[in-house]
């Protein structure tokens, strides 16, 4: 395990951390009444269920994000359909690509992760023996670890086998690594004749409705579609908890692009000064893991992050986390590497947050270039395109196919709208090599989407296909745009979040505290009683009345424990404020209100503190602003 600290710089102890988690109810495994019963032989890993706290949590972690992206950026969110047909992920490359590297320990019969098994075996030996291992040893396994993403299958079957990696479960010895698709398939209906997917990714739906959107926001370039929903990867040995699991929450943007305007953005100049900790792929590739700092408009410039759209989003992922509560010195930009860059990318950054299981992607910021929309509409024959009037009309050459539809239709029968859409969707480069191929051997083949006869293409003859040299007067222009899109897993992020807020009172490791920024809290405001006494109540309940009027979420706490106890065990729940309702409120109306991280508390009447804790959640006021303008409350009802 990595040597994390708490928030406050004590010693990580995973162990209290996830047992305050467990106690408070933010999560917990799914099924676990039947994991826990005799003779169940289900497998429930990587699943699980958030707590009234945890889902509190997860919606307000949702609603800055919708705040900070969809509507500082005039995004147009789109809730898509988590059941995908198979040919949709087949065109997309998910079915053939989307694949992680697995061993399996023929003995044990487990299955294993195989650039997991290897990290997880080398990190043990350095922690465990790293002084009894000879220097060139330990430069050795520290490369790996720092490459460990760039390796193919064939490369982690060699480290395995030339290492002598082993599975830690009994020691036994793995077989070589194979690719394993990670998507859970289905079909609809009661025939297996329409094969479906749960979604991996929330981005298809985006794409597949590009034309839709482009109209709805009256055909203006650039825009950006956001989307937030569950997505489904059938881990191959889920751990780590909420890290990694079977069915999580995903928050996408979809940023559509002129590439010909060299992919710039217009409020690049808003950010550019902001400095992020960088990771590129040439440091990496060295065997090294150290950051470099700069700002987002040296990396620009300088090329290392590839245009000005990418370093935009880059910086805007830096300040949201940041907004939420991640702790900076936790958080760094790692770019992909060759090996690991997904089919659909050309360039690619993860916003890592370091925790006690260490670094973890949380946020991917990739270039898709236009891959989605041209193999999207290859396939459908949809123009998945923008088309712009010129400000002067153009006159150009180029090549143009012609068709005797009176031949298709007799030639290719119901196949003839497949043979057309697909002659139309061909680009200027496949024209010009099937123009010069049909001169020289009358007849070519086109790819089509699939025909009735399961072919993918066809062939086209001299006869019922014409393709020329052209000069048109041109008014419009047309392409395809490139997409940029940050992908968020909210999961990830909210336990990665907990860890870095984490800490407990001084000299007191049983008092842990979750410091949550107020805007993400669960709670903001706890209301105690002086004690049980009824004569408290209505008070109270006339404060959280007030309270939820203003959409404040609170809790009343009237039990009979201290108010120490009932305060400490909502600083467990990560909430920030609390109100004590004592003898002076049933005498003046004057409350207290305590604040979480200080224990510091004031006095003043009941309007005074709501509208001091209304200015606290709304971002108008610190804490130090409101301590220093209502008093400072030292009397008998202060607790430690």
């Amino acid at each position: 395990m990595p040597d994390t600290t708490t928030l406050t710089g004590e010693a990580f102890s995973r162990t209290n951390f996830e047992s305050l988690l467990k106690r408070r109810f933010f999560f917990t495994e799914s099924f676990e009444v039947y994991r826990q019963a005799g003779g169940f032989k289900g497998d429930n890993r990587g699943l699980y269920d958030y707590g009234p706290p945890g889902c509190a949590l997860q919606t307000n972690i949702v609603d800055q994000w919708r705040k900070h992206f969809i509507i500082e950026e005039s995004m147009m969110e789109v809730d898509c359909t988590v059941l995908t047909p198979e040919p949709v992920l087949k065109t997309s490359g998910h079915v053939d690509k989307f694949a992680d590297w697995m061993c399996k320990d023929p003995v044990k019969g487990e299955y294993l992760r195989a650039d997991h098994l290897v990290e997880g075996v080398l990190e043990t030996r350095l922690t465990k023996h790293r002084h009894t291992l000879p220097a060139e040893t330990i430069s050795e396994y520290e490369e790996i670890l720092a490459k460990i993403d760039n390796f193919d299958g064939d490369e982690l079957g060699e480290l395995i086998q030339r290492l002598d990696i082993r599975n830690p479960n009994g020691n036994g010895e793995v077989l070589p690594p194979v690719p394993f698709n990670l998507m859970f398939k289905s079909s609809i209906g009661p025939s297996t004749a329409s094969p479906v997917y749960l979604r991996p990714e929330t981005a298809q739906g985006q794409f597949l409705n590009f034309r839709k959107l482009l109209d709805f926001g009256q055909g203006s370039m650039p825009f950006a579609s956001a989307s937030v929903g569950k997505s489904y990867r059938n881990e191959i040995s889920p751990r780590s908890g909420l890290l990694r699991v079977r069915e999580f929450l995903m928050a996408e943007i979809e940023h559509f692009v002129d590439p010909a305007a060299g992919k710039r953005h217009e409020r690049f100049s808003e950010v550019a000064h902001i400095e992020l900790p960088f990771l590129d792929k040439d440091t990496q590739l060295s065997g090294k893991t150290h950051v470099t700092t700069k700002t987002i408009g040296e990396a620009v410039a300088s090329k290392m992050v590839d245009n000005e759209t990418l370093g935009y989003f880059l910086a805007r992922v830096y300040l949201f986390l940041l907004k939420i509560g991640v702790d900076k010195n936790k958080l760094r930009f790692r770019q992909h590497l060759a090996n690991e860059m997904a089919h659909y990318a050309c360039d690619c950054w993860d916003a890592e947050l370091l925790t006690s299981y260490g670094w973890v992607e949380c946020v991917g910021c990739a270039d898709r270039s236009a891959y989605d929309l041209t193999v999207h509409a290859k396939e459908t024959g949809a123009p998945l395109v923008v088309k712009e009037a010129l400000p002067e009309p153009r006159k150009v050459t180029k090549w143009h196919a012609t068709l005797d539809k009176k031949k298709i239709g007799p030639q290719f029968k119901k196949d003839g709208k497949k043979v057309q859409d697909a002659v139309e969707v061909l680009k200027q480069d496949s024209l010009e090599a099937l123009a010069a191929e049909l001169a020289k051997k009358a007849v070519v083949t086109v790819p089509t989407a699939k025909l009735e006869d399961g072919a993918t293409s066809v062939q086209l003859s001299k006869d019922v296909l014409a393709i020329d040299q052209v000069t048109v007067t041109e008014t419009t222009r047309e392409y395809t745009p490139n997409v940029i899109e940050p992908s968020f897993g909210i999961g990830r992020i909210l336990y990665s979040l907990l860890e870095h807020v984490y800490y407990y009172r001084p000299q007191d490791v049983a008092r842990g505290v979750l410091a949550l920024p107020i805007a993400v809290a669960p709670t903001k405001v706890l209301i105690v009683t002086l004690s049980s006494g009824q004569q408290f109540i209505p008070a109270a309940k006339k404060i959280s009345a007030r309270l939820r009027a203003l959409g404040i979420a609170n809790n009343i706490d009237s039990t009979t424990a201290s108010i120490g106890k009932r305060y400490a065990r909502n600083d467990e729940l990560g909430t920030p404020l609390g109100i004590t309702v004592d003898f002076d409120t049933l005498k003046d109306g004057s409350v207290t209100l305590r604040e979480r991280d200080s224990m510091a508390q004031v006095r003043a009447s009941e309007d005074d503190i709501i509208q001091a804790v209304r200015n606290l959640v709304e971002g108008l006021e610190s804490w130090e602003q409101v301590s220093s303008r209502l008093p400072a409350f030292e009397g008998q009802s202060q607790v430690a």
